[in-house]
């Protein structure tokens, strides 16, 4: 009886076993690694797998593929150049690295993305796609995460005893996993703040805990808190530094007077907008025996308040700005300073620091000073007020302000005037102001004769009901008041930049480079539908084709869109102490010095400034370029909170008109749909390509147009159009529309 042939154990064989070693050794290139580490990475402990390991690096040895460095330790050899850049994701998980190394954006797909994030700064390879020939890469590593906090809606599997964050965004492509012991109360459907935690190398989503519950989704506080969370800015200042804020001496004290150039008894006024509850800036003017005016720009001396190395310091630096949103303020520093101490306010003594200037008839300085103040602002006007006596000549015509149908306020209140300081005349405060716009309009005119390109965009504003309910919308645009207060505001950051710049000492600039010769291309393939031309021969002639189309599209249908798009071309403005100059303004030395209750930057400069003008030698470069790094960044993030607070506004504004029809401009085409914004109210939302069932319709990106396949029918960008809200999404932030038709007008 011939015996049975016993049969071997069966061993299952490790698949794509050299690519994933080769990974392994290639995400973490630097360090080594032996035959067990690489079996835990695989999650495999038997004898066979380890077997397979062993036989495999011995293999790739052979190929000179990896190296042995150490008696079993094994190294890439990396043959592969990587580049550093930043992942702009995508949807499902695919996006794109933006790399100074390359022209175009590098493709990244879904699998090669290894669990890189939007925003996140990352390494990576590229290589050419066999099908496009385009670029495409693998991120082989995150060296920095963009974020670490998401905002989202939690869904609890109670049963599980887990739950998951889905993000809000189109950014995000996996929810992130939260343990039940880490919900922190929230329960189904709230929406919160969570931390991301880590995550493990097998898992598909990353874990994490919540930080904060926000409220239900689409109530209006959790919404505005949620869109403050999103950018890690903060809503309430820790009691600690309230509570140091509000034992700060806030007397104006003789000692301290003796100290400062007094210029109490000159007219010194403030022009804001209505609203406003902080005064950083105020102007004095002055007619000299000799003929010249002299125009103090006083502006708050937050450092005399903002002592370095304090923890109320160090809050508004972590801040940096102060945050803008619809309905609300979140201020840089406590209201004790902003609203109070530091606010010029009427009929108040205040500590400042100003730039005093000589001036002719000519607008052309003869003298200059800078240095710490003491003021006393004699009246307080909005600029509509300011306004009306400009347009009015309200001085010249010898009439009374205090009986002008304007109804603007100078009286000065019985206690002040028992004090026996001089009484200011209304008179004197409206001629002063004529002054001021003639020798504004004069410096704008200089100005923009030397390259300057003048942005008048219309902002959008909500009239808000006690329960911050939109119940209307109104345009801000810019006046010959907010001109005059804009010029004299310049001259004082160009001037003080100017001579802290000549001496060759560290400063704060706020520096804004020439825009980009592609991008300026793009625009005008855009504008030359609408028959525009840009001259793009020198620096110059660029600058003034740019003013001239703003100019040309003033009132026109279109305003609104090439304003946006002019803007887009622009480079980014920001902070450094590496001056090039500022493109938009065309001087060659500007500085942020007249707002330090809402920027830290100028808070900067006030110290440094000083500094200076106590004869100290320059301060640390690098220090302080670090200091204007963490500025510009702030400021982003402010800017993108205070866009998402105006988007959802308009959202909310726009679900009460449901049923209406509206006119509005196509702002984009994209083969998904169309964007349209209404003329009115400026709102923005989409048209999905999916809707438009009266046709299959294609897009033509060279004519930036969507195409009916049979009717011909082309929906292209500028068009007119007429649209009725289709859904509106307060938590996704969606405004979708119903196209009507195409607009004709009477």
């Amino acid at each position: 009886m011939s015996k049975k042939k016993q049969r071997k154990p069966s061993h299952n064989k490790i698949s794509n076993l050299t690519n994933t070693i080769l990974s392994i050794l290639k995400k973490d290139r630097n360090s080594t690694f032996n035959y067990k580490q690489i079996a835990a990475k695989l999650g495999v402990n038997d004898a066979s797998s380890r077997n397979q390991i062993i036989k495999k690096l011995q293999e790739l040895k052979a190929k000179q593929e990896i190296e042995e460095v150490d008696r079993g330790k094994f190294k890439a050899i990396v043959n592969t150049e990587y580049h550093i850049g930043r992942v702009d994701m995508a949807s499902r998980g695919s996006g794109y690295i933006i790399c100074d190394d390359f022209e175009d954006d590098v493709y990244i797909a879904s699998n090669n993305m290894n669990k890189a994030l939007h925003g996140d700064e990352v390494e990576f390879y590229a290589y050419k796609r066999r099908k496009k020939g385009k670029l495409e890469g693998e991120v082989t590593n995150i060296i920095k995460r963009a974020k670490s906090e998401y905002v989202g809606v939690i869904q609890i599997h109670e049963k599980k005893n887990f739950a998951f964050v889905v993000v809000d965004g189109n950014k995000m492509h996996t929810d992130i996993f939260v343990p039940i012991n880490k919900i922190n109360k929230a329960e189904d459907g709230d929406k919160v703040l969570v931390s991301l935690e880590e995550w493990p190398e097998k898992a598909d989503s990353p874990s994490g805990k919540v930080l904060k519950v926000l409220g239900k989704p689409g109530e209006h506080n959790t919404e505005i808190h949620a869109i403050l969370a999103e950018y890690g800015l903060p809503l309430e200042f820790p009691p600690e530094v309230e509570e140091f804020a509000n034992k700060i001496d806030l007397e104006i004290k003789p000692e301290e007077i003796a100290k400062r150039r007094d210029m109490r008894k000159d007219l010194t006024f403030t022009i804001d907008p209505k609203d406003a509850k902080d005064f950083d800036d105020a102007l004095s003017f002055k007619v000299l025996d000799d003929g010249l005016f002299e125009i103090g720009i006083h502006i708050a001396d937050v450092s005399h308040y903002l002592q370095e190395g304090t923890i109320l310091d160090d809050e508004a630096y972590e801040r940096a700005t102060s945050v803008y949103l619809v309905d609300r303020v979140v201020p840089m520093l406590p209201e004790v300073l902003s609203n109070g101490a530091c606010s010029l306010r009427p009929h108040e003594e205040k500590y400042t620091f100003s730039a005093v200037f000589k001036m002719n008839d000519k607008a052309e300085i003869k003298d200059q000073w800078f240095g710490r103040t003491v003021t006393y602002s004699d009246a307080r006007f909005a600029y509509e007020e300011a306004q009306a006596i400009i347009e009015n000549n309200v001085a010249l015509s010898g009439v009374d302000v205090l009986k002008n149908p304007n109804k603007i306020d100078l009286t000065i209140p019985k206690e002040v005037a028992l004090t026996g300081k001089e009484y200011k005349t209304s008179q004197e405060v409206a001629q002063a102001t004529l002054k001021l716009d003639e020798l504004a309009k004069i410096m704008r005119g200089k100005r923009m004769s030397t390259g300057a390109i003048s942005f008048d965009k219309v902002e959008v504003k909500f009239n808000l009901d006690e329960e911050a309910n939109p119940v209307g919308v109104y345009f801000k645009t810019s006046e010959d008041a907010n001109k005059l207060i804009e010029e004299f505001m310049l001259l004082a950051n160009k001037k003080v930049g100017e001579f802290v710049g000549k001496q060759k000492k560290t400063f704060i600039y706020r520096v804004h480079d020439e825009p980009d010769d592609s991008k300026l291309a793009a625009l005008q393939n855009v504008v030359g539908r609408f028959g525009y031309k840009l001259n793009f021969k020198d620096r110059k002639s660029v600058a003034s084709s740019l003013n001239n189309l703003l100019k040309d599209v003033h009132g026109k249908k279109e305003q609104n869109l090439v304003d946006t798009l002019t803007i887009r071309t622009m480079s980014k403005a920001e902070y450094s102490t590496h001056n090039i100059g500022h493109y938009g303004l065309a001087f060659d030395y500007y500085s942020h010095f007249t707002s330090p209750i809402r920027r830290y930057p100028d808070v900067m400069a006030h110290r440094l400034l000083q500094l200076y003008l106590d004869g100290a030698q320059s301060a640390s470069q690098d220090a302080y370029e670090d200091k204007c790094n963490h500025c510009s960044s702030m400021e982003y993030l402010a800017t993108k909170a205070e866009r998402d607070s105006i988007k959802y506004m308009q959202i909310r504004f726009m679900e009460d008109h449901k049923n209406e029809n509206f006119v509005g401009v196509i702002s984009g085409v994209t083969d998904w749909g169309i964007y349209i914004e209404i003329i009115e109210n400026k709102c923005e939302g989409m048209v999905s390509v999916r809707d438009m069932k009266d046709d299959h319709y294609t897009f033509d990106e060279d004519h930036y147009a969507l195409i009916g396949k049979k009717s011909k029918t082309m929906y292209q960008l500028g068009d007119e159009v007429v649209v009725k809200v289709k859904n509106t999404d307060l938590v996704k932030k969606h405004l979708d529309f119903t196209l009507i038709c195409k607009h004709i007008e009477d």
